[in-house]
């Protein structure tokens, strides 16, 4: 698949059918996560494969009451926890040196661009979760100090071939000139 087409054509996918993701298949997601840039190459991303189906309903059940990720979740082969070392992106021994105190969100958001775009080349469906308590995922998953639960996504394979998507911006909405606000 063409890398502009991948784009286009992302969706989040919340409903699944019965596939089972291999282990292979999830190698190869995490495999294009692993190749994204980070601060100073410090690859912060840590992922958690979660295919036992009582620890998913745990995982599930920390999500925020109505999120709409929660039946397509139950329903998907994996979830896959995108977590992060934290203290390390961003930080030179250990303290922040950017304003911009997590920095670990940005490196772990190139890297789950990554695995989305690999999912959907490969005909999986996912959905990027953050709508949920973090620190009892945390704990359910038995993630250690110094390291955050950032996002679930749950991957499988579409239930129904995808729609289009919602209409995007115009570049003039958002590309400006040397200054913000100045038209391109």
């Amino acid at each position: 698949m063409e890398l502009d087409q991948a784009i286009t054509d992302r969706r989040s996918i919340r409903k699944f059918n019965d596939y089972m993701v291999s282990d292979e298949e999830i190698r190869a997601l995490i495999e294009a996560a692993g190749q994204a840039p980070s601060w100073a190459n410090t690859q912060v991303w840590e992922f958690i494969a979660v295919r036992d189906r009582e620890l998913i309903e745990k995982v599930v059940q920390t999500y925020a009451e109505k999120n709409p990720a929660a039946r397509g979740s139950l329903s998907a082969s994996v979830l896959i926890v995108a977590c992060a070392k934290t203290g390390v992106s961003g930080c030179y021994d250990g303290k922040d040196v950017t304003s911009l105190s997590n920095w670990y969100m940005f490196d772990l958001g190139m890297a789950v661009q990554n695995l989305c775009l690999k999912a959907h080349a490969m005909g999986l469906g996912t959905v990027v979760v953050g709508l949920m308590d973090h620190q009892t995922c945390k704990e359910v998953l038995t993630v250690p100090a110094g390291h955050e639960v950032v996002a679930v996504i749950p991957v499988g394979r579409p239930a129904a071939p995808g729609k289009s998507g919602p209409p995007r911006k115009e570049l003039a909405e958002f590309l400006y000139r040397d200054t913000f606000g100045t038209t391109f």
